[in-house]
């Protein structure tokens, strides 16, 4: 066990409010036609930086396989990829499916939670077959990030496809 436990799982804890915080502005911009070209840069490019940092400091906690941290940043990437792509090609930003934002940080501060709880108060055994409970929070957000990606896709296609108004 890592000494450094109470510090690896509440240190992202900052970050991550931020990052729901930031999310949760954007969302309202966006569903109260305010939303601004300047303003799009300036709530993706923290978020996407933010996804980066907090799921490379996991992969770095010894919690957790390394690669089940960077493989989640790069998922989160695409997902926040394929959410302005919708955008960009005419219709509109998407933000359905199970792991947009917000959820990723509500997943992975649960694992980071649950993890901590095992340790402090349990046996100490974070092990659930060949995966500690990170690795299998960081499994539950990766393919939660493939249902996004899908939905979003599909939903950016029927809109494309659709005939105009």
């Amino acid at each position: 066990m890592p000494e450094n436990t109470a510090i690896t799982v509440s240190s992202g804890c900052p970050i991550r409010y931020a990052s729901a915080n930031s999310t949760t502005g954007a969302i309202s911009a966006a569903s109260m036609s305010t939303a601004s070209r300047t303003g799009e840069i300036a709530n993706e490019l923290p978020d996407r930086v933010s996804d980066v940092l907090i799921f490379v400091g996991v992969a770095h906690s010894h919690l957790c396989h390394t690669l089940g941290g960077y493989w989640v940043a790069i998922w989160a990437l695409l997902v926040a990829y394929v959410g302005t792509l919708g955008q960009a090609v005419g219709v509109q930003r998407e933000f359905s499916g199970l792991m947009a934002k917000p959820w990723r940080m509500v997943a992975l501060h649960v694992g980071a939670w649950i993890t901590l709880g095992l340790l402090w108060w349990g046996d100490g055994t974070i092990r659930y077959g060949d995966l500690t409970v990170l690795d299998w929070t960081l499994l539950a957000i990766l393919a939660g990030c493939v249902q996004t990606i899908w939905i979003r896709l599909a939903k950016i296609l029927r809109a494309l496809q659709s005939p105009e108004d």
